[in-house]
């Protein structure tokens, strides 16, 4: 149901709602549909025997939720949570996830025509097929993520005996 989400808000005609947020001084953006909410970091309870980018997993309101580091799973510099982190609860196939992130930022409308493809320099490695596009908003560029796509087939099947 959420991919369906994800691609109605994403493909359709008009404005997207996007959640923009922080990682390294760059702004990225999230279809709105996906975010269930926005949370402080809470308690992490670490995982053993999982990929370095999983944080490990917290518990929302009585359900256990794995939290992946974003900047790790991006390959970005990694610092250490403060006051302005944030967890995002994104749904994805079904499955909710924890994604702490820098700082977020507001819902932003922005144009469908003005997201373009990422740069074929960008995309190029297989790594970087979760960027969805690129939207330039008045001065600024904001990179959109594809969270369908941020996790390759293993890192899911691992990601599944977790939560």
């Amino acid at each position: 149901m959420a991919e369906e989400k994800r691609a109605e808000g994403l493909e359709r005609a008009g404005n997207l709602q996007i959640v923009t947020f922080f990682l390294s001084n760059e702004e990225f953006g999230v279809d709105i549909l996906l975010v269930q909410e926005i949370i402080r970091p809470t308690t992490i309870t670490e995982v053993p025997n999982t990929p370095a980018f999983l944080e490990g997993v917290i518990n929302l309101r009585g359900r256990v939720v794995p939290v992946v580091d974003l900047r790790r799973r991006l390959d970005l510099d990694v610092t250490p949570i403060d006051k302005s982190s944030r967890i995002m609860i994104i749904e994805m196939e079904d499955r909710v996830t924890g994604f702490i992130v820098d700082s977020v930022s507001k819902v932003t409308s922005v144009p469908a025509e003005s997201v373009q493809g990422a740069p074929e320099m960008v995309t190029a490695g297989v790594e970087s097929e979760y960027i969805y596009g690129v939207s330039r908003l008045e001065d600024r560029l904001i990179i959109l993520l594809d969270f369908s796509k941020i996790f390759t087939d293993r890192e899911r099947e691992q990601l599944g005996g977790v939560d």
